[in-house]
């Protein structure tokens, strides 16, 4: 694992009591050319407010610690 990889990671774990308390999860799947692919997971991946949970948590949060990250996308 690279070390922005490694710092994705520190994000998604900041975000992760959140998403367990709803029954959900979240899952690197990769990080190339400045892009987050992440793989939701449990109750997050059949809710209707995802995309929310997606950019005004996951991606604000990679960002905050990863500034170069231009997009974080989910993948199924």
């Amino acid at each position: 694992m690279s070390t922005k990889e490694s710092t994705i990671e520190e994000a998604l774990e900041s975000m992760r009591p959140f998403l367990r308390k709803d029954g959900g999860d979240v899952e690197l799947v990769s990080y190339e050319d400045y892009v987050v692919k992440l793989k939701l997971l449990g109750a997050c991946s059949t809710c209707s407010i995802s995309h929310l949970t997606m950019k005004a948590g996951l991606e604000e949060s990679i960002k905050n610690m990863l500034p170069e990250v231009k997009e974080v996308i989910a993948v199924d």
